[in-house]
C-alpha cells in the first residue's frame, strides 16, 4: 500500500512540499515521509474509489509544514555553544571584590572625607540634610564632598581601579 502510494504520488508530492518549505529538500523529504506514514495509518479511512489521493496527501503535508513552522517559532533559535563560552555569568564575586576595594580606598581617606561621603552617598542625604546632621555649613559640605571624591578617585586608581 505505502510503496504504491509512494510510487504514484511521491514525486508530485515532493514538488509541492518543496515549494511549501522554501526549497529545503531535507525538510521536504521529511514531510513527504511523515505524510506517507499518516496515509498508511489512515489507510482504512481513505476512499479507494477516489480518482486521486493527491489532494488529501497535499492537505496532510501542508498541515505538517504549518505545524513544523509553528514549532520552530514557538521556541527561540538555538545559538550553539560558541557565544555561551565567552559569556560571563554574574556570580556576585565581582561585586564583592569591588566593595572590598572601595572599602579599602575609603579607609585611606581622612576621617572628615569618609564622614561626608558616608552621609551624602551611603545614607543618601542631601547637602542640606548632611550639613544639619553634622552641624557644619552647607558650603563646607559641598567642598568636602568635592575633595573627598577627588581623594577617593586617587585611592581607587592606586588600587588599579580606573574609571
Amino acid at each position: 500500500m505505502v510503496t504504491e502510494l509512494y510510487r504514484v504520488y511521491g514525486r508530485p508530492l515532493l514538488s509541492f512540499v518543496l515549494r511549501l518549505t522554501g526549497g529545503d529538500r531535507h525538510w521536504a523529504e521529511d514531510v513527504v515521509q511523515e505524510t506517507m506514514i499518516r496515509a498508511w495509518r489512515s489507510a482504512h479511512q481513505l476512499d479507494a474509489n477516489a480518482t486521486s489521493l493527491l489532494p488529501w496527501l497535499a492537505t496532510v503535508a501542508r498541515r505538517i509544514v504549518i505545524d513544523d513552522q509553528r514549532r520552530k517559532n514557538a521556541r527561540p533559535q538555538e545559538a550553539g555553544e560558541g557565544p555561551l563560552e565567552n559569556m560571563r555569568a554574574p556570580d556576585g564575586l565581582e561585586d564583592l571584590l569591588r566593595s572590598v576595594v572601595v572599602s579599602e580606598a575609603l579607609l585611606a581617606l581622612s576621617p572628615a572625607h569618609r564622614e561626608i561621603l558616608n552621609e551624602t552617598f551611603f545614607r543618601d542625604r542631601t547637602v542640606n540634610e548632611a550639613a544639619k546632621h553634622l552641624g557644619i555649613p552647607v558650603g563646607t559640605v559641598k567642598s568636602r564632598v568635592y575633595y573627598a571624591l577627588r581623594a577617593l578617585r586617587v585611592a581607587l586608581e592606586e588600587r588599579g581601579v580606573t574609571p
